[in-house]
């Protein structure tokens, strides 16, 4: 059993991440029962889950003329545009049905203000507006997270810097993630942790 002061974070194993999913990450359903085991090594885990309204700002379907994968100013800065995923309500915004759900502590949804998308586990893109996650951590005297999900390069990585942000210890176990890679976003996640300090494991 890890120390009482570490916690799991399980970034959006949900199906739209998953194959056959609408924002499908290779591999994405691989990391499962890896990270069912790790579940069970912490006394603190917390689960993500991406919760987009129907009319969220970040779709392309809902900026005419534009395609999935444009990028678009906001007022908070650059904005990848994606397909629809992980609408509320929706099957696709549900968890991978083999993630044992009932071993997490909390669950902290995402990306539910319309105005603005939401891939960090801490805050919205704005980097300013808090999921409340840091207050629940903070709570329970966790000072080390360590962080496994989807994807590596999008969600994990601005989670795990706004965790250093913050003050964490922060951990990212590779082999517990997949990445989009998305014109190379894996390999520059990785060079972006490493100089942040981050621990990547495999």
């Amino acid at each position: 059993m890890r120390p009482a002061n570490e916690a799991l974070i399980v970034i959006d194993v949900q199906n739209d991440f998953c194959p056959g999913g609408a924002l499908a990450v290779p591999g994405g359903d691989e990391i499962v029962p890896r990270v069912n085991a790790l579940l069970d090594e912490f006394q603190t885990r917390v689960l993500t889950q991406d919760w987009h309204p129907a009319d969220h700002s970040s779709f392309a379907a809902n900026h005419p003329g534009m395609a999935p994968y444009q990028v678009i100013e906001m007022p908070y800065g650059a904005q990848i545009l994606w397909p629809v995923h992980c609408v509320q309500d929706t099957p696709g915004a549900e968890f991978h049905p083999d993630l044992d759900v009932a071993k997490a502590d909390h669950i902290v949804r995402k990306g539910f203000r319309p105005e603005i998308d939401s891939y960090s586990a801490f805050f919205e893109n704005d980097h300013e507006t808090p999921t409340g996650l840091d207050d629940y951590l903070s709570a329970r005297g966790i000072d080390h997270v360590t962080l496994v999900g989807l994807a590596t390069d999008f969600c994990v990585l601005y989670s795990a810097l706004d965790a250093v942000r913050l003050g964490y210890a922060v951990t990212v176990l590779e082999g517990a993630c997949r990445g989009i890679d998305l014109n190379g976003s894996l390999e520059d996640a990785r060079t972006t942790m490493l100089d942040a300090r981050i621990v990547l494991e495999p």
